[in-house]
């Protein structure tokens, strides 16, 4: 593993200097499915890919959203029941069997708890605890019931793809990129990264991971053919009446803002999908848990920051995860 100075690292999440013959690439930065996305793309056809990746993502945004008056989701919760795309239909499929892999700490149905404390709203509001506990019994995937492309949700029931819907969109990403022959690109959805092959000089990609507690980063971690999502309490919260900061992912078990061991959890993995849902899950299971988790399912590695101080990753982003000098952190890697 290597050291740095933060003086030396780009202030940019795209490190895009240096590759080689075509020393820029293609750009497109939108605002969709709640978020600031940044794209960069090399080659013949990147402009085109570009424009069909934007394309892609309005046109998810316009499904997926749980908000967004006519889309599938906000139809279905509105109705409690609705036949639904293919598309959507697989993904629900995909939320409820990550939810179950997770034991809930992911849940696609925390739809009711979301809006309740009104997060993703320029009003949020500390509920009462009699309110929590009047909608956590219809938090669960038991509530929905997908048979082909007709979802049914129990009365009360309500989804919520947010966790799950960028890493989606990424995947897409993904598939348009193959489409046009793009074999060089970095895309930013928010939390959501995907580094596709490598630089046009052959180097890896360098993603940073945001430091949750002061400006600058954590760690940086080179990539290539991969996803990388994290999830962390930093990246939206607000102040209540009394001075208590409430951070935005709420547990699906007791309805109230995770208040955990971590501050952060940065999944990388081969699918966008489950990289969402992971980062999101093991955050909410909290340190101790989220070992356990990656020791027995695998298939991913990740990077924790705990609130005492450490940044743990596993082994096998031991030479691909660079140190942050002057961090504050101190960093070891996870024994298998």
């Amino acid at each position: 593993m290597k050291r740095v100075c933060c003086a030396v690292l780009a202030a940019l999440l795209l490190c895009l200097s240096g590759c080689g013959v075509q020393s820029e690439p293609e750009q497109l930065s939108l605002f969709a499915m709640d978020t600031y996305m940044t794209l960069a793309a090399y080659g013949d056809k990147a402009s085109e890919a570009l424009a069909a990746c934007g394309q892609e993502l309005n046109r998810l945004d316009g499904t997926l959203s749980r908000t967004r008056e006519g889309s599938e989701i906000y139809t279905l919760n509105a109705q409690g029941s609705a036949d639904v795309s293919q598309e959507t239909a697989d993904l629900i499929s995909a939320a409820l069997t990550l939810s179950q892999a997770t034991g809930g700490a992911f849940d696609p149905t925390v739809a009711p708890l979301v809006t309740l404390w009104g997060i993703t709203t320029d009003s949020p509001r500390v509920p009462q605890q009699t309110e929590i506990d009047a909608l956590l019994p219809l938090v669960g995937t038991e509530h929905v019931t997908l048979e082909g492309t007709r979802v049914t949700l129990d009365e009360g029931c309500a989804m919520d793809l947010g966790g799950i819907a960028k890493g989606y969109a990424s995947d897409r990403l993904a598939d348009i990129f193959a489409q046009y022959g793009v074999d060089s690109a970095l895309v930013s959805l928010g939390g959501n990264v995907y580094a596709r092959g490598a630089k046009p000089g052959g180097q890896a990609w360098s993603v940073a991971v945001q430091h949750p507690e002061q400006e600058g980063y954590a760690a940086m971690l080179s990539l290539s053919d991969a996803f990388a999502v994290t999830s962390g309490g930093y990246q939206r919260y607000f102040t209540g009446p009394d001075g208590t900061v409430y951070q935005h992912i709420l547990s699906p078990k007791t309805g109230w803002p995770v208040q955990g061991d971590l501050l952060s959890v940065t999944i990388v993995a081969d699918s966008g999908t489950m990289a969402d849902a992971y980062s999101t899950a093991l955050y909410v299971m909290g340190l101790a848990a989220a070992e356990d988790f990656w020791r027995q399912t695998g298939g991913f590695d990740m990077v924790l920051i705990s609130k005492d101080g450490r940044v743990l990753y596993t082994p096998g982003l031991a030479d691909r995860l660079t140190e942050v000098e002057g961090s504050g952190y101190a960093y070891a890697s996870i024994e298998s």
